[in-house]
């Protein structure tokens, strides 16, 4: 072999080198890259699962303060279950909490048929519809099969195709007003808010009713029922009744103390923006087996990122 030879051969051997060399380079930075994306990831993963955590148990708080407020013996602290809003910080979490108390609510186990009709009219269903679902309510919650008019009972159910029939007993749950014949999620998200099986009476006390239980009453409008909460909600504690409110028909307002029994939506927003909802119906009194001067009725919590 000659010396060009023998100096071509060096110089392929090191330009195989090379670009063995660069193949090295590039694999070890593909998998650098891919280590530091692993690692990133579960470093979100755990801020948020951090994040979630924190303000989970900031709505908690928000919960237990509520039921500390509520059974404050002086009148003129007692926090007020008619929606108004309540902020406080805990442990660097700015937290929200409204009450509203239930009776406030439509009590889906004795509202009247006007009643119950108004209410779906009032979140968009047509007359028809609001006269057959207001019906076979009715016929879910009453002893007997016998169908109201435009009602349903367990042969309308089979002729529908559903493998179940009305309870023919009140409502156990808020929820289970889903499975009555007509009834779907779009117009029970809609009423939800505003039913109850925890209420007195035939009619909701205006003096607690949310928004959605006030349009349901005779003669209300939207902007009436926003001026009357925003009304009722200027009225201090303690203060007898609701400071001269009165219903469109002329029904005074009258904010007395008529349950024990309160929704509690408590929101959690940390200061990154991330951000926990609880909304739970509680009933006071007692002490429960978990040893809380309470009972959770009703639970539901939402966790929002930022």
């Amino acid at each position: 072999m000659t010396l060009l030879q023998a100096m071509s051969a060096r110089r392929r051997q090191r330009g195989v080198a090379l670009i063995l060399v660069l193949w090295v380079i590039a694999l070890m930075s593909v998998l650098l890259g891919s280590f530091a994306l692993i690692a990133r990831t579960e470093n979100l993963q755990a801020r948020h699962l951090l994040d979630a955590t924190t303000a989970r148990y900031a709505a908690e708080a928000g919960l237990e303060r509520a039921v500390y407020e509520l059974q404050q013996s002086d009148p003129l602290t007692r926090w007020v279950g008619d929606g108004r809003p309540y902020e406080f910080v805990f442990d660097n979490a700015q937290v929200h909490v409204e009450l509203t108390e239930e009776t406030g609510k439509i009590d889906i186990n004795s509202a009247d048929d006007t009643l119950l009709q108004s209410l779906f009219v009032s979140v968009g269903a047509s007359s028809d519809q609001a006269v057959a679902l207001a019906a076979a309510i009715q016929d879910w919650r009453d002893p007997d099969d016998a169908a109201l008019p435009n009602g349903a009972e367990a042969a309308d159910y089979k002729s529908a195709g559903l493998a179940y029939v009305p309870r023919n007993a009140p409502f156990q749950t808020v929820s289970e007003v889903q499975q009555v014949l007509g009834m779907n999620y779009e117009l029970y998200a809609r009423i939800e808010p505003a039913i109850t099986i925890y209420g007195s009476g035939t009619a909701p006390n205006a003096a607690y009713a949310p928004l959605q239980a006030l349009l349901a009453l005779p003669g209300m409008t939207p902007d009436l029922a926003q001026q009357l909460i925003a009304a009722r909600q200027q009225v201090q504690p303690g203060q007898p009744g609701a400071a001269g409110l009165t219903l469109p028909d002329g029904t005074p307002i009258v904010a007395n103390a008529g349950g024990n029994t309160y929704t509690v939506k408590s929101r959690a927003t940390l200061a990154n923006g991330a951000s926990t909802v609880l909304d739970a119906s509680i009933r006071l009194g007692g002490v429960g087996a978990a040893g809380r001067p309470y009972t959770v009725l009703r639970w539901r919590d939402d966790e929002q990122s930022r």
